[in-house]
């Protein structure tokens, strides 16, 4: 007979299995090949995620193309008792020279929570000042509060929009079993595999 602390452990364990294969799910085809396969796969995520927002929030197709410039990322991110983690990677966009760049990120935050959160995010940088802040610095420390539970099959939808110092950034959550409350610190680096 099991007691309650092995049926715990045990159900946790498997919990953990699942949130880590999830979480490798999400990114491998733009995390892994020859780097033009990994450009491709970046450049297709990209695409799809435009699209995704600009059939539910039609009025940021402007709103982009009028911008300094862009960036589009996918992220995964694993909730484990009381520590966040997460990574992703992307593309900005400069408008002003059509040129790109590919960009990683990381955060690790601590906080009560559980699960893993399959999420793109979509930073438009009102002027070329927040853009290249963006690019030089890249981190971004903040709080979040969440309670997510989309899958993948029912669409994509508008999980945030924010405003912060010249950038608006609008997360939609792909797929996402998370309840969370945490605070993050995400850092946004140059790939320089990529680059």
């Amino acid at each position: 007979m099991k007691t309650k602390v092995g049926i715990i452990t045990s159900k946790l364990i498997a919990a953990t299995a699942l949130i880590v294969f999830l979480a490798s799910c999400t990114t491998t085809g733009m995390t892994r090949g020859t780097p033009d396969s990994r450009r491709q796969a970046i450049q297709e995520m990209r695409q799809e995620v435009l699209a995704e927002l600009y059939s539910i929030k039609p009025d940021t197709r402007g709103q982009i193309a009028d911008a300094s410039g862009y960036a589009v990322f996918s992220n995964a991110n694993i909730n484990l008792i009381l520590a966040s983690f997460g990574g992703g990677i992307g593309v900005v966009r400069s408008n002003a020279n059509n040129a790109d760049t590919y960009m990683r990120m990381g955060e690790v935050g601590i906080g009560i929570g559980a699960g893993v959160k399959d999420f793109r995010a979509v930073f438009v940088f009102h002027n070329a000042q927040a853009l290249e802040r963006f690019m030089d610095v890249g981190i971004s420390v903040g709080g979040q509060a969440d309670a997510a539970a989309k899958a993948g099959d029912l669409g994509a939808a508008v999980g945030g929009e924010a405003i912060v110092d010249n950038i608006t950034v609008y997360q939609l959550t792909q797929s996402g079993l998370a309840l969370q409350a945490t605070v993050k610190g995400t850092r946004y680096w140059q790939d320089a595999d990529l680059n």
